[in-house]
């Protein structure tokens, strides 16, 4: 049996619009999946930069690939420069802009200074204004490329760890959903699944926002890979009960030491997976490690809305069962969406499906009002608790991390 991968959409791409012919960036909107599938068309910058500050697009590696490809859209849709040198200040300001979008995954800064530094690199060759535009767009579409690429060695490289029979345990998403496609821990199971070397996937729901529960679940599902939820508070547990053989989680960034940045949970992770002596892996691409950064204390660990942690978002569709529920839903959604209104902080936007039934997007308050809420969205995990990296050209131990040049 292998992974069913053709039910798994990629994450983002570089295409046109069907309404007017416009490059576009297209997003898989995440923070609704699984039970909406809504796709974002994106044509300028901005437009890029909010699915990135919502976590509609979110993963290191695909972070890295739409920072570039947002670059590449203001060159094509909104840059009215005709000097190359007017041009090639708009590309800096531009990839400053959309790399500095969120602070702890360094692949977004990366994947717009890699752009930047290809714009600069072919201006110096005498390309005119022209075919560098065309140029940076097709560099990003083969960062695009590379990424799959890079997943499927990680993959490869990650298998080889796994002995028949075994039992996984993951934490968020670094499946197909955090990649461009097919994901770095995602590439290992799937790559073991293949192979006959994995029977089963334990996957944390990964609080506040549950990117194990809504995606990597959805995501090992879909692709026919036996696996189950678990609450986060239960993972050591079921490592206590023998059930885990190897952790395996994504990066975010990862120090010249190994120290590794990752969802907030990994840390805990990590401590229980050495208690038990668990083997506990980390895969990542090379673009991931931030050879800058001595330590992990250095790591700029990103800050959430409140919000995320006071309550819970949902949404979905509505399908009534009977003729009163259908009449009430027409009657508040006839002029359009209706924003509905609660006590107690609770919020719902509803609308009427084009696909049938009553779409709603909502937010449930479940904590005292006004609790002091102290919400990152990473940990750091010290590198004595890592037993290996896992890149697209080998399996390193932390301290040898140094000794590797970067792709």
């Amino acid at each position: 049996m292998t992974a069913d991968l053709s039910k798994i959409p990629r994450s983002i791409w570089w295409g046109k619009s069907e309404s007017n012919d416009r490059p576009t960036v297209f997003l898989i909107d995440q923070t609704r999946l699984p039970m909406i599938g809504d796709v974002l068309s994106c044509q300028k910058l901005e437009g890029v930069e909010k699915a990135v500050k919502s976590l509609a697009v979110r993963g290191a590696p695909a972070l890295g690939v739409a920072a570039a490809m947002a670059v590449a859209l203001w060159s094509t849709n909104e840059s009215t420069d005709k000097e190359v040198d007017v041009w090639l200040s708009g590309i800096d300001a531009a990839a400053e802009r959309i790399g500095s979008a969120r602070p702890t995954a360094v692949n977004l800064a990366w994947g717009a200074q890699k752009l930047r530094d290809r714009a600069h690199e072919q201006a110096d060759r005498g390309l005119g204004l022209q075919e560098l535009k065309d140029d940076v767009v097709a560099f990003a579409q083969k960062m695009a490329d590379d990424d799959e690429a890079a997943n499927r060695a990680i993959g490869a490289n990650g298998a080889e760890l796994i002995k028949p029979g075994s039992r996984l345990l993951t934490h968020c998403n670094a499946g197909s959903l955090g990649t461009v496609f097919y994901g770095t821990v995602g590439g290992v199971i799937y790559t073991a699944f293949d192979q006959d070397r994995l029977e089963h996937v334990w996957v944390d729901e990964t609080r506040p926002l549950n990117q194990g529960s809504r995606l990597t679940a959805w995501e090992l599902m879909s692709a026919g890979v036996p696996c189950a939820l678990i609450a986060d508070s239960m993972a050591a547990s079921i490592m206590q009960s023998g059930w885990v053989d190897a952790v395996f989680v994504g990066a975010d960034r990862i120090c010249a030491n190994g120290d590794t940045a990752n969802k907030i949970g990994t840390l805990m992770l990590a401590v229980c997976a050495r208690n038990f002596c668990i083997p506990f892996y980390v895969c990542a691409p090379e673009s991931s490690i931030d050879r800058s950064l001595e330590d992990g204390s250095q790591i700029p660990i990103e800050q959430r809305d409140p919000r995320e942690l006071a309550g819970f978002t949902a949404s979905g569709t509505l399908l009534p069962d009977d003729v009163a529920s259908t009449q009430a839903f027409d009657l508040l959604t006839k002029k359009g969406e209706r924003q509905l209104k609660f006590k107690h902080g609770h919020q719902m936007s509803l609308y009427r499906n084009t696909g049938g039934g009553y779409g709603f997007d909502a937010w449930f308050q479940t904590s005292p009002p006004e609790v002091p809420i102290y919400n990152p969205a990473f940990d750091v995990t010290p590198a004595e608790m890592i037993t290996g990296i896992i890149t697209e050209r080998g399996v390193f131990d932390p301290d040898g991390l140094c000794d590797t040049d970067t792709a």
